[in-house]
């Protein structure tokens, strides 16, 4: 009988962590649904990327109040959080605060150190949710994240205010049942709510605590995949696997790129019919649908943590225009998880659902209101371009399509007659000087 506890622990353990591994795998199926594309190079720079961005929040505190809060919540949720080994070897082992036994005196000032934290993030969550359900900041308020994305952001602060305060019950509670000084600087002022029960009630709210402690942990864990805190562990390789050529910097087709050479080669001839590759797949310019871009991009659907900075920033946004940043990641990683569910309801086979991210999720008028001036890409905290996922759509639209706006058209004819994108001849271009 002495063992159930330690056998229910290590049972729940399994399941949660068991758990949590079929939503990984899940997830990299899903990103490698996209095209391959290669981010190993310059391995000094993408490694001090994600130190500086990922680690270091270097571009979340850009904005200083948001900034510094959620810097709280996240060294604080990270480092209160390696109590969940101490928590695990208890469970397994049946131990209690195992910790304690070799680490002395340093094990109180962690303590203290980790409920001063909890404290902190407690009152950072506070003001997040005075921020997105009393203010209702413009950002947060957007038609984009109403019903499903409003709920999600909620839960997760509920989910950090439970977990913060379960923390520092357990803490409190246990005060009678340690054997050393645990510097327990924030739950000595909790314990007297408990002390007019007897010992046995306390240990049953400590334990009660501890048990929804590691199992609230194990919810949250699983509870990631189906939301925007998935950045919490994608950030980092998001960061590492960032594009590092300068903003503005397009890359090329390489169908395209190799007609061109072709072209200008003075020794090819053009009339020659290049080899046909019977293996490969047909040449599709552009993006139409999540398996059309690349994996990075969809790596950065999943990393978005919808904080709406870079439709705040977004030029096109502000005049009014349907264009919003946030929803294109939004729009292609709900695309990316209704392509994933289709593969699993047929048995690993994607089967033709008659959809596309293009009009189904993303409309023309939204990509054609981007200026390209990557203001999104720069007040991304994790590096994510909505960028390059709208000039792969737009790319479709214009080469697979011929479904650019007239402007657009004139502009491209212009420069194939004329040589420039104004609508008079060469000969004529210099003339302003005259006047």
């Amino acid at each position: 009988m002495m063992y159930i506890d330690n056998i229910l622990f290590a049972i729940i353990l399994i399941v949660g962590i068991g758990y949590f591994t079929i939503n990984v795998k899940k997830l990299k199926r899903n990103i490698n649904l996209g095209q391959d594309v290669n981010r190993t190079d310059n391995q000094s720079a993408r490694w001090k990327n994600m130190a500086m961005i990922a680690l270091g929040q270097s571009k979340m505190v850009k904005r200083r109040i948001a900034g510094l809060m959620h810097v709280i919540v996240y060294v604080g949720f990270v480092i209160i959080n390696i109590e969940v080994l101490e928590i695990i070897i208890d469970g397994l082992f049946g131990t209690h605060r195992i910790f304690s036994s070799f680490l002395g005196g340093f094990y109180g000032f962690l303590i203290g150190s980790f409920e001063i934290l909890a404290v902190l993030v407690l009152l950072a969550v506070i003001v997040f949710w005075i921020r997105r359900n009393v203010i209702k900041l413009k950002r947060f308020a957007s038609s984009d994240l109403k019903g499903a994305p409003k709920r999600d952001a909620d839960i997760i602060l509920y989910f950090e205010v439970v977990l913060m305060s379960l923390f520092l019950i357990m803490n409190a509670t246990d005060l009678q049942f340690q054997s050393v000084n645990s510097g327990n600087i924030i739950s000595q002022f909790i314990y007297p709510w408990f002390s007019s029960l007897d010992l046995v009630q306390i240990e049953i709210i400590e334990r009660l605590a501890w048990w929804l402690h590691i199992t609230g942990i194990l919810v949250f864990l699983n509870y990631l995949y189906y939301s925007k805190h998935l950045h919490i562990l994608l950030a980092f390789p998001n960061t590492f696997f960032a594009d590092l050529n300068p903003q503005g910097q397009f890359d090329n087709l390489k169908s395209v790129t190799n007609e061109v050479k072709m072209m200008m080669d003075p020794n090819a001839d053009p009339f020659a019919a290049q080899p046909a590759d019977q293996n490969a797949a047909p040449i599709k310019f552009g993006a139409s649908d999540v398996q059309d871009l690349n994996w990075v991009q969809l790596l950065n659907a999943y990393t978005c943590t919808e904080c709406g900075r870079c439709t705040d920033a977004c030029p096109a946004n502000q005049t009014g225009k349907k264009l919003s940043p946030r929803k294109i990641m939004m729009d292609t990683r709900d695309r990316m998880e209704e392509v994933g569910r289709n593969i699993d309801t047929n048995k690993g086979v994607f089967i033709p659902d008659n959809k596309t991210l293009l009009n189904d999720y993303i409309t023309a008028e939204e990509l054609w209101a981007c200026t390209s001036c990557n203001a999104c890409v720069e007040e991304c905290p994790v590096n994510i371009s909505p960028l390059s996922i709208i000039m792969d759509m737009r790319r479709y639209l214009v080469m697979e399509q011929s479904a650019a706006p007239q402007p657009v058209n004139a502009m491209m004819a212009n420069i194939e007659n004329n040589g420039a994108p104004w609508q008079y001849n060469q000969q004529d271009r210099l003339n302003w000087k005259n006047e």
